[in-house]
């Protein structure tokens, strides 16, 4: 493992959440070892005052690093990536690199928050189910539109070539999400 000898990672995280799933991709493709520590957001557990003491917006993931805690998926992937190169989760290409930040942009900020938990049972609580369902498919559908024309070409065995970078480690969760959660036809985003 990459970072042997050292103090254990520990990475708080709910399995379904898209966010930690990325980091936990992450986590897997540096080769690190590190502590699984489950946060249940369907039972509430990230209003549990020992976890806000970790984050205290109460959201996953959650990276400890000895003294060094990280509650963004991003900052997160970023850190990993610095403090272990190998393999590299950015290609030297800087046009490439452009192109996995602003597919990550698109999830990070245009798809995963409007279908995030909080705020889909926002939603449904104040209006509908059928809302909760239309503001999700629209997120999802508008999001995914963007991608394919943004990477439409690039792409080659993964996202952005033949390597797998950044913008993989954003879409493969909300793939996933859009396809086993919100049950999108994702057929319809095919390159």
């Amino acid at each position: 493992m990459a970072n042997s000898g050292e103090e254990k990672l520990k990475l708080y995280s709910y399995w379904r959440s898209s966010c930690a799933h990325r980091v936990r991709i992450a986590l897997a493709l540096k080769g690190l070892d590190y502590e699984y520590i489950p946060v249940n957001l369907l039972k509430g557990d990230q209003f549990d005052s020992d976890f806000k003491k970790i984050n205290p917006m109460g959201t996953v993931p959650a990276l400890v690093d000895g003294d060094v805690v990280i509650n963004d998926s991003f900052a997160i992937i970023m850190y990993l990536d610095e403090k272990y190169p190998e393999p590299p989760l950015l290609p030297r290409d800087l046009h490439k690199r452009a192109v996995n930040y602003q597919a990550m942009s698109i999830v990070l900020s245009g798809i995963q928050p409007h279908q995030n938990l909080a705020v889909i049972r926002y939603i449904e609580e104040k209006i509908n189910v059928e809302e909760k369902t239309a503001w999700v498919n629209n997120a999802i559908t508008k999001g995914f539109t963007a991608l394919e024309k943004l990477l439409v070409n690039c792409a080659g065995k993964h996202a952005t070539g033949d390597e797998i970078y950044l913008a993989d480690l954003f879409l493969a969760p909300q793939i996933h999400g859009a396809i086993n959660r919100f049950q999108i036809n994702m057929v319809l985003f095919l390159l």
